[in-house]
């Protein structure tokens, strides 16, 4: 197995961000990790990816091992933070995989900068309008007549945010664990050693909720989601795009999935895979690799 280092690079906007290294051929790809999530979450694949792939993993603003001085209200300052970073470590002419939150990031990316990537993978991508939050009714649903708009609703959210936010703070690893046996890992679970420092990692997250808003709030398709009108930026993403998503998935739906497809149009293909939930990686490592694979090569 090839040595993965661990580093760091500090952006012109005075953030620094950690990243994990792997070297290898002459083929390079930058993984963008999701929400809860930081490059820890991409360690089999930096593991077990063919050796002729140059992979980096970044922990993003906010996440893991990277700063946070300056709060997030968007994905596009997140796309912004990539930019920073590949300039710093001199990264171009590279593949750009956006797992779930990743999706977003990496599509605001490939939009605003053309030229830095050839092809996008997107696995569990968020929709490119956006992921809804709803308010909460009386009987404790998310009622989807009512979106959230405001930073502030999102915070008081009491479904998702507030218990998810209080778990962080008390690091309350029993309730971590417990949403994602039910939402992530409902096939195959991590190792149990990797599964701790699974936790441990997502126990260093301090934007929770302003990446719940910026996913709110995202919309790069030319319609209407609901909550604000898309920009029409989908149809600036010239590259190659490849959609993931498992056909368990729990998370992304099957119209989030094609929604993007619709959006970005004839640039666009999606492959489902087979018996996997939200976590690839952890549910079927081989048959995520080579698909991944087949389409960069």
């Amino acid at each position: 197995m090839r040595q993965i280092q661990l580093k760091h690079v500090k952006l012109p906007n005075g953030e620094t961000i950690a990243y994990r290294e792997r070297e290898g051929g002459e083929q390079k790809v930058l993984l963008i990790h999701g929400n809860m999530n930081s490059s820890k979450h991409w360690d089999v694949v930096l593991e077990k990816m063919d050796p002729n792939y140059n992979l980096y993993a970044m922990d993003m603003r906010g996440f893991g091992l990277s700063s946070y001085h300056t709060p997030i209200s968007s994905i596009k300052e997140l796309a912004e933070d990539i930019k920073h970073f590949a300039d710093e470590i001199g990264l171009r002419d590279f593949s750009i995989v956006g797992w779930s939150l990743g999706g977003p990031v990496c599509m605001q990316f490939a939009a605003d900068y053309p030229g830095y990537c050839k092809k996008m993978i997107l696995l569990a991508p968020g929709s490119t309008r956006g992921y809804p939050i709803y308010e909460t009714n009386e009987s404790g649903q998310p009622d989807p007549t009512r979106r959230i708009s405001t930073l502030e609703q999102t915070k008081n959210d009491p479904s998702k945010v507030v218990p998810t936010e209080q778990a962080y703070a008390s690091e309350n690893r029993g309730f971590l664990k417990m949403v994602y046996n039910a939402v992530i890992y409902t096939k195959n679970k991590p190792e149990p050693e990797r599964y701790e420092e699974y936790i441990d990692d997502m126990l260093t997250q301090r934007n929770y909720a302003e990446t719940v808003h910026a996913l709110n709030t995202f919309n790069i398709s030319g319609k209407f989601n609901g909550l604000i009108k898309g920009n029409g930026q989908a149809r600036q993403i010239g590259i190659p795009v490849l959609v993931l998503l498992g056909d368990r998935d729990l998370v992304i739906s099957k119209q989030m999935a094609e929604e993007i497809i619709e959006d970005i149009g004839e640039n666009a293909s999606f492959v489902e895979l087979g018996d996997c939930g939200h976590s690839p990686p952890i549910d079927d490592i081989d048959q995520l690799l080579c698909v991944m694979s087949e389409f960069l090569n």
